[in-house]
C-alpha cells in the first residue's frame, strides 16, 4: 500500500524502471554481438566501441559465452558462438527465397562445378543470402552475410538490370570510391565502357563479373524475378579465370538466365513474350 501522501503515479511508474534498465541491457548485449561480428574481438576494442567499462563488458562477454552466443579462444578473444550460427541458419530457411532457390542453386552448382551464390540488393551493395561451394577446390572472398558493391559483382550487375538506369551512375561511382580506398582491389571499367556493358546485359538478361570485384575469378550472373516482375534477388556461377575463358561465360549465359528463369516461376513470375528478354 502507498503511504500517506504517496502519489499514487509513483507505484505505477516504478515498475517501469526495470523494464526500461531490461531494454537497455539487452540493446548493449546486441550491439555487442554486432561489433563481434564486425571483427572486433577483444575487451578493449568493444568497450572502447559500446562506451562501457570493461569491467561491465567482461561480464556481458562472459554471460554471452556461457549462453552460446559467443566462443572465447585464448589469446585471440571473441567470436560468434555456435547458438548464433543455429539462430542465422533457421533465419536463412525462414526466407522463403532462400528456401525456394536451394534446389535450384545446389543443382546449378552441381552441373557446372562451380561457386553458386544467392543476393539480394541492400542500399547501395548486394548482399549474399546463400552460396553453394565449388567442386574444385577453389577458394574466394564471397560468403553469406558479405555486401559488395553492386557495381563490381557479377551479382550485384544482375541485380542492376532490375534498377532505373539513371540510379547507374550514383551506384558505379560508389564502387569506385571503394576501389579508390582499397588499392588491391581492380579497378571499374571507365564508365562509358561500364555502361555500355551494362546495357547489353539488359537486352540480353545476364551479366558479366571480368574480375572487377577479385583478381582471377570471374562471375556470370542473372536476375529473379517475382510475380509482379521485378528483380527481387540474384543468381551467379563463379570460378578462377582458368575455368572462365570467355567461350565458357557467354555459354553459361543462357544457362545461368535458365535457372534464375525457374526460380522466378516458383515466385510466380510468367515469362510476357510479348517482351524483349525480361523487359
Amino acid at each position: 500500500m502507498a503511504g500517506i501522501g504517496a502519489n499514487p503515479l509513483d507505484a505505477q511508474a516504478s515498475p517501469e524502471k526495470p523494464q526500461a534498465s531490461g531494454t537497455q541491457t539487452l540493446m548493449r548485449g546486441l550491439a555487442l554481438l554486432e561489433c563481434v561480428a564486425a571483427g572486433i574481438g577483444d575487451v578493449k576494442g568493444i568497450a572502447a566501441r559500446l562506451g562501457t567499462p570493461r569491467s561491465t563488458t567482461h561480464r556481458m562477454l562472459n554471460s554471452l559465452t556461457q549462453d552460446g552466443y559467443l566462443h572465447h579462444v585464448p589469446y585471440k578473444g571473441y567470436l560468434l558462438g555456435p547458438k548464433l550460427i543455429a539462430l542465422g541458419m533457421r533465419a536463412l530457411e525462414q526466407r522463403p527465397l532462400v528456401a525456394i532457390a536451394r534446389p535450384h542453386i545446389e543443382e546449378l552448382a552441381r552441373q557446372t562445378g562451380d561457386t553458386v551464390h544467392l543476393g539480394v540488393v541492400e542500399g547501395a551493395e548486394v548482399f549474399y543470402l546463400d552460396k553453394i561451394p565449388n567442386t574444385r577446390g577453389l577458394e574466394m572472398r564471397s560468403r553469406i552475410g558479405l555486401r559488395m558493391p553492386l557495381a563490381s559483382t557479377g551479382l550485384g550487375k544482375a541485380l542492376l538490370l532490375g534498377l532505373p538506369r539513371e540510379r547507374w551512375p550514383a551506384l558505379y561511382d560508389q564502387a569506385l570510391r571503394l576501389t579508390a580506398a582499397a588499392p588491391e582491389r581492380p579497378p571499374l571499367a571507365p564508365w562509358p565502357e561500364f555502361e555500355s556493358r551494362l546495357a547489353a546485359y539488359v537486352d540480353r538478361g545476364w551479366s558479366f563479373d571480368l574480375e572487377e570485384n577479385e583478381i582471377g575469378i570471374r562471375c556470370v550472373g542473372a536476375p529473379i524475378r517475382d510475380v509482379r516482375n521485378q528483380v527481387v534477388a540474384a543468381i551467379s556461377v563463379a570460378s578462377a579465370v582458368p575455368y572462365m575463358p570467355d567461350e565458357r561465360m557467354e555459354e553459361l549465359g543462357p544457362v545461368v538466365r535458365a535457372v534464375a528463369d525457374a526460380i522466378s516461376k516458383d515466385l510466380g513470375w510468367k515469362r510476357d513474350e510479348r517482351a524483349s528478354g525480361h523487359r
